[in-house]
């Protein structure tokens, strides 16, 4: 979100988008309740205004993926234009049905890689506002690229380490 809202990134998304965070969130941490979901997914309408895709359905049925289910994320991607679709779940979205659209997938570990090369100064920003973001309890830069790395992006906190 703090990459969305400083311009780095365009992020896009869905209602259904939305309902399936939203679910598997709550699968993993059903502690949260649906109360404090529906919350995140009101900030995150409020904080990227312009990020909800719509009128996308009809290009559905027209695409193949391996996992039929996820053919709404291609055809957002599709009719809102975007580059990239950013998902740690590159089985499903291999590069071969997305060419042809003019889409790519990378993983967020690869998208923070390529943003730290391209835009450091803005990037590292980001990053400060994300720990900033963090009240309760407070977290130190150290500890921010420790939950960084907790969260699959490897890569990038040892470039960030390096740096």
């Amino acid at each position: 979100m703090h990459l969305a809202v400083s311009g780095l990134v365009a992020a896009r998304w869905t209602d259904a988008i939305h309902d399936e965070w939203g679910r598997n969130l709550l699968l993993n941490r059903p502690d949260l309740g649906a109360p404090r979901v529906q919350r995140i997914r009101d900030l995150m309408e409020q904080a990227v205004p312009d990020a909800r895709v719509i009128g996308y359905e009809s290009l559905i049925a027209g695409l193949s993926l391996p996992d039929p289910d996820d053919r709404h994320v291609l055809a957002a991607a599709i009719h809102a234009e975007a580059d990239v679709i950013v998902t740690l779940n590159l089985k499903d979205f291999p590069q071969e049905p997305l060419e042809q659209y003019g889409v790519q997938v990378m993983t967020p570990d690869t998208l923070l890689l390529a943003l730290l090369e391209a835009e450091p100064l803005a990037t590292r920003e980001a990053l400060e506002a994300l720990r900033g973001s963090f009240r309760r309890p407070p977290v130190t830069w150290g500890e921010l690229i420790e939950r960084l790395a907790q969260a699959g992006l490897t890569r990038t906190t040892s470039e960030i380490m390096n740096t």
